[in-house]
């Protein structure tokens, strides 16, 4: 299951209100470890979606179609590159959860089993060894934290072209364009079964969701409407998990970074979607253009156009 991470841009907004630091959830996420990738020029953030229902009642549970599952899974997972001075244009690039990845301490699996395994820290650093690029910042938002956020902002208008039925993720939508209240987007950003390539289109509806989101929050709407303005930064800044060396300043650059009219965003490039025993269909990166897209991130230059396009 999944979510989309658009809750750190929230910060972007609440920039001005310092005291709201102090209710963002933080953990001991990035640790030192032998063979652990060289700090590199411009900044690195993993932002995770995670189908954690903590803090849920029942009730809220059956409104957001969650189901009762317990443990934490990471459905959503995206990296985002802020260059430096004169490094180019930011690049959020989506990891699909499926990707076949080495897990430290384990063996290969899907890149969501290390979060299960071992939480945001194991996640982390299969990430970093995966790509080669050293995380500097965490940021992972829940199931009720999201559906918050998307509600403090009055729905986000979002269209589609088929219509949109998933019971297991509460989802019924006909084509169109409506505005999804938060109940509702939980649901789009988390459906993968109406589509042709399920996760892969699931991924592309994420980050069609968190443009949109992205629109919204930064509207005239939301920045001049204190009713909304307010509950937009409290929601955001309660619904997100940071690193502990995190801080508002540090979200607000990536929410920045997120509102951009010229950020790039695309996923991994994609070799091939096998199938293997015990592990089910699978998500291998294509290690040529895979490698020069973190090579690029490394270098702190701009991604080559060939690379982002798919």
């Amino acid at each position: 299951m999944v979510l989309g991470l658009a809750g750190v841009l929230v910060l972007a907004l609440a920039g001005f209100a310092g005291y709201l630091d102090t209710t963002l959830n933080r953990m001991p996420v990035l640790a030192d470890y032998e063979g652990r990738p060289a700090e590199g020029a411009g900044t690195n953030w993993l932002m995770v979606g995670s189908d954690s229902r903590q803090g849920l009642t029942d009730d809220q549970k059956q409104e957001l179609s969650t189901g009762d599952a317990d443990g934490g899974r990471t459905d959503t997972m995206m990296l985002l590159h802020i260059p430096g001075a004169g490094g180019g244009r930011a690049t959020l690039v989506s990891l699909p959860r499926d990707s076949l990845v080495n897990i430290p301490g384990r063996s290969r699996n899907k890149l969501n089993a290390a979060y299960a395994f071992g939480g945001p820290q194991l996640l982390t650093r299969t990430v970093e060894q995966a790509t080669g690029l050293r995380i500097d910042h965490y940021a992972e938002v829940g199931f009720a934290g999201f559906a918050g956020v998307v509600d403090a902002v009055g729905g986000v208008n979002v269209c589609v072209d088929q219509r949109l039925r998933d019971p297991a993720a509460g989802l019924n939508l006909n084509p169109g364009c409506q505005n999804l209240d938060g109940a509702q987007a939980l649901g789009f950003v988390r459906t993968r079964k109406p589509f042709a390539r399920q996760d892969l289109d699931r991924i592309d509806n994420q980050r069609k969701f968190v443009s949109a989101l992205v629109g919204k929050a930064t509207s005239a709407s939301v920045l001049a409407n204190p009713m909304r303005l307010f509950p937009l930064a409290t929601s955001g800044a309660r619904a997100l998990t940071v690193s502990n060396g995190d801080h508002l300043p540090n979200l607000a650059a990536a929410g920045l970074a997120l509102a951009g009219s010229d950020t790039a965003t695309t996923t991994v490039p994609i070799g091939g979607t096998p199938t293997l025993s015990g592990l089910g269909s699978v998500v291998v990166w294509d290690r040529t253009r895979a490698s020069q897209l973190f090579q690029s991130f490394r270098a702190d230059v701009a991604v080559p156009d060939q690379i982002l396009s798919r």
